[in-house]
């Protein structure tokens, strides 16, 4: 199961990030990455242990006071350092519409195709994905970079009250499910 984890705030992002990491490790992961912005966005992915990513970059610039860093569980595409989250765009963002924006469209046809229910979260004046999904939660419209994080409160959010609704306890995150779409 993947973990997130963001930090923006004053001190440097790479010992926090480092830190929640090594607190989601239980939950299970093949490769861990954290991206950083210093200016620029420094992005650092490693298959393996948090420990693996630690050694990674201690000749790296991990400077900046905000980030991302990310856990990943192989559902879909091989462990490898390309398929380590987190991914970018072509300009750089964090999994932002414009990078990703035509393969979640995809994926979406794909789930109706097969008689699955979407709820999507979508930015605010989204109508292509409104029209195909289901429900929609909206996001206001933000910086690129800032776009992952705002989703993810609603879909944190959404999760753990259809987790309560499910009677699963939500301190034992594996039973929750997944879905998976097969590329």
């Amino acid at each position: 199961m993947c973990g997130i984890v963001g930090y923006i705030g004053d001190k440097q992002a790479y010992p926090v990030l480092i830190k929640g990491l090594k607190r989601l490790e239980y939950r299970g992961y093949d490769s861990a990455g954290i991206a950083l912005l210093n200016g620029s966005l420094n992005i650092f992915k490693k298959t393996g242990k948090v420990s693996g990513l630690e050694e990674y970059v201690k000749e790296k610039d991990i400077t900046g006071t905000i980030g991302i860093a990310h856990t990943r569980w192989a559902t879909h595409g091989e462990p490898n350092d390309v398929n380590t989250h987190p991914h970018c765009s072509h300009s750089k963002d964090i999994a932002t519409k414009r990078g990703n924006y035509e393969k979640v469209v995809s994926n979406i046809q794909e789930v109706k195709a097969r008689k699955g229910k979407i709820i999507a979260i979508v930015t605010k004046g989204d109508k292509a994905v409104k029209e195909l999904t289901d429900c929609v939660i909206e996001i206001p419209e933000t910086e690129e970079m800032f776009v992952p994080l705002l989703a993810t409160i609603p879909l944190q959010l959404l999760s753990y009250h259809i987790a309560i609704m499910r009677d699963c306890n939500v301190d034992q995150p594996r039973n929750l499910a997944k879905s998976v779409t097969v590329e």
